[in-house]
């Protein structure tokens, strides 16, 4: 599929489906034109890319890891290094380091609010 289709069916842009390919996370053979075709699997990898962006993850973190992800297709992946593994434990742990601080946060306002309620009556 052309990348217009490929950003269409995923709702990422044309430009960041281009910044895949450039880092290596999603590959496209070319045709006689020199226009990108992208296979069919192409759209779960790009939705896998997105929640791995999304959890925090950089592009060259992505890279490491897509390898050991099995595709929609079901085709073999490869295993998990245990640097990467290790890599992986401390980016959930540093995320939820961030939660905690942000329901400390949370719970801090709230005892701020319920005081300022108090005081207003």
């Amino acid at each position: 599929m052309r990348i217009g289709e490929l950003a269409r069916r995923t709702g990422v842009s044309e430009r960041s489906l281009r910044y895949y390919e450039q880092q290596g996370l999603l590959v496209a053979d070319r045709t006689s034109g020199g226009h990108r075709d992208f296979p069919e699997v192409a759209v779960d990898r790009v939705i896998r890319i997105q929640e791995l962006f999304a959890a925090g993850l950089n592009s060259a973190k992505i890279a490491e890891l897509l390898p050991c992800m099995r595709d929609a297709d079901g085709g073999p992946s490869a295993i998990a290094t245990p640097r990467l593994t290790a890599d992986l434990v401390a980016e959930r742990d540093r995320i939820n380091r961030l939660i905690s601080d942000l329901v400390r946060s949370r719970d801090v306002l709230d005892e701020v609010i319920d005081a300022a309620a108090i005081r207003a009556r």
